[in-house]
């Protein structure tokens, strides 16, 4: 099979999405996207039926059937469990399409504990789907725990080989601590909870903390720290992704505070370009952050993190080992385009299987 057609049906605006489309296209395949959202890579905007959000993927669902009678793919990737695999799920295409449900982390960690329905929609979706496509092991085993799987694979998202060339080659620690805080100004990513941790150790000078300037919580966030400090705190405005991973690399740190997390991603571009990484000690960063790649604080225990900072800094220890080790695990495992081409080669077979039964 030389040409893969793809329907890919997921949030537009995310730039995860965006890369994903971009680099199936590079390697080959026909790509049509579809999405609820106005973003970057919509080649079809689905219709918003529904005074609320949880209606617009149950009444979509007739509108995809309709697109993908008329494009006929070869493959359906849904992205997100309780959205757009709902969605997929409810539009029944059978004859069959075979359908890749690509695992968000949120999806399957929040949103079904919400409520019953959005189990059932959850559920519903994993128990559809032909092949389910999850970032680690623990997002693998709690989407298990909520619905039968046919079968399923693991593959991190991992980081384009180009922007390993930006791994830093200086290990000596700057003075401040330079730290990169690179998730939005959203609840669960919980960044006032650095804020209140390191904001005595950057008035003293010891650290420089560096956010985004971007978020739904990033007025208030700004509003705290003048309150708190008026030295050590930097932001940056939202940019390409490669000035973003350029910007990262010229730091010491990478610290999240997320309260729930997959594999992520930035955590593992972290790691590539040569940064210590610190997140706090939940299920879903443990699969990369070990004792031997990083540290993990008692999330919450703000006296926790800012002690391991000290220890950092007190240390002087540029973890040359460490961080070359962090390198070499990513270019073995979390490449970007090799785990793409494991994807491609996964729908080609499930392709394949269909045409021949």
């Amino acid at each position: 099979m030389n040409d893969l057609t793809v329907l890919v049906l997921g949030d537009s605006r995310s730039y995860h999405l965006e890369r994903y489309v971009a680099e199936l296209r590079r390697q080959g395949c026909r790509v049509v996207t579809a999405s609820l959202e106005d973003g970057q890579v919509c080649d079809h905007r689905l219709k918003r039926r529904g005074w609320f959000s949880w209606l617009h993927y149950s009444l979509c669902a007739r509108e995809i059937n309709r697109l993908v009678r008329r494009l006929k793919p070869d493959i359906i990737n849904p992205h997100f469990a309780s959205g757009y695999g709902f969605s997929v799920a409810l539009a029944r295409f059978r004859g069959r399409i075979p359908t890749v449900l690509h695992l968000w982390g949120s999806d399957i960690l929040i949103v079904p504990y919400k409520s019953a329905l959005h189990r059932r929609k959850t559920a519903f979706a994993l128990s559809d789907a032909d092949l389910v496509v999850a970032d680690s092991a623990y997002l693998l085993e709690q989407a298990r725990s909520l619905a039968p799987i046919r079968r399923a694979e693991i593959i991190p998202w991992g980081i384009e080989r180009d922007y390993l060339k930006l791994h830093r080659r200086d290990y000596r620690l700057g003075r401040p601590l330079r730290i990169i805080v690179p998730r939005r100004h959203e609840r669960i990513y919980n960044n006032i909870f650095v804020l209140r941790s390191l904001a005595p150790l950057a008035e003293a000078g010891l650290v420089e903390l560096t956010f985004p300037a971007y978020g739904s919580l990033f007025e208030d966030f700004r509003r705290m720290a003048d309150s708190m400090t008026e030295h050590g705190i930097k932001y940056y405005e939202n940019r390409p992704r490669g000035e973003f991973l350029a910007l990262m690399a010229e730091h010491d740190v990478y610290l999240s505070s997320a309260l729930s997390d997959s594999s992520p991603a930035s955590l593992i571009e972290a790691m590539g370009l040569g940064l210590i990484p610190i997140a706090p000690d939940i299920p879903g960063v443990r699969e990369w952050l070990t004792a031997e790649s990083g540290y993990r604080y008692e999330p919450y225990a703000a006296e926790s993190l800012r002690a391991l900072v000290k220890r950092i800094i007190e240390r002087d220890d540029p973890h040359e080992e460490m961080r070359r080790r962090n390198l070499e695990r990513v270019e073995r495992t979390a490449v970007f385009e090799n785990n793409l081409a494991r994807i491609v080669t996964l729908m080609r077979s499930l392709v394949e299987r269909a045409t021949v039964t």
